[in-house]
This record gives structure tokens, sequence and C-alpha cells, in this order.
């Protein structure tokens, strides 16, 4: 008789909860566009996330500052200005992300 695993991904899984923390359509484009422009205002991100609409930017600005991945920095001018930027945990997940990158462009390569 053959012994049964259970998957280690069966209960909470920490990786599945990093997945989806990162997952969707515009949370890497969100993240991308920060790391690279950094501290931003909200119709910036707009104009830099090629193609998202108001509606998804406010969602996914929201589901990541849920997920400690983004803060928003309200100042109290006159407007009020707001600017979002990467999380110290954001800022952590960089590497792993550019050796996801690694990863399929050597995967690409053949190698």
């Amino acid at each position: 008789m053959s012994q049964h695993h259970n998957c280690p991904c069966a209960a909470q899984c920490a990786l599945q909860e990093a997945l989806n923390s990162i997952g969707g359509k515009w949370k890497l484009p969100v993240l991308c566009s920060l790391t690279a422009n950094g501290a931003s205002r909200y119709n910036e991100l707009l104009h830099n996330v090629q193609g998202i609409s108001n509606t998804m930017l406010s969602q996914t600005l929201k589901e990541l500052e849920r997920d400690e991945l983004v803060v928003r920095k309200e100042f109290l001018e006159v407007p009020v200005r707001v600017e979002y930027e990467l999380s110290e945990q954001a800022k952590k997940l960089q590497p792993i992300l550019v050796q996801l990158i690694q990863w399929k462009m050597g995967k690409e390569e053949g190698t």
C-alpha cells in the first residue's frame, strides 16, 4: 500500500498567499511602475500603467495597500496631495521578482 502525503500547499499556504498578493493583471505593472518611478500620484500611475482603468487602478491600489505592499501617503495641502510608494515589504520582494525574470529568461534561452 502506497503512502499518501498531503500537499504542503493544502492548508494555509504562505506561498499561495504571497502569489495572491501579487497576482492578477494589474498588481505587477503597478509595482513595477512604483519601482521605476518612485513615489507617484494617482494620475501618474494611471498614465504609466498602460491600459488600466480608473476603477481597476483604485481597486488594485487598495488591495496592494491591504497586503502591505504599497503605502498611501496623504499630504495636508490645498488641494490634498496623495502619493503611493512601495512599502518595505515590497522592496524586499524586488530581488525575488528579478530572480523570476532571470529564471524565465534562462528558460527561454534553453539553459
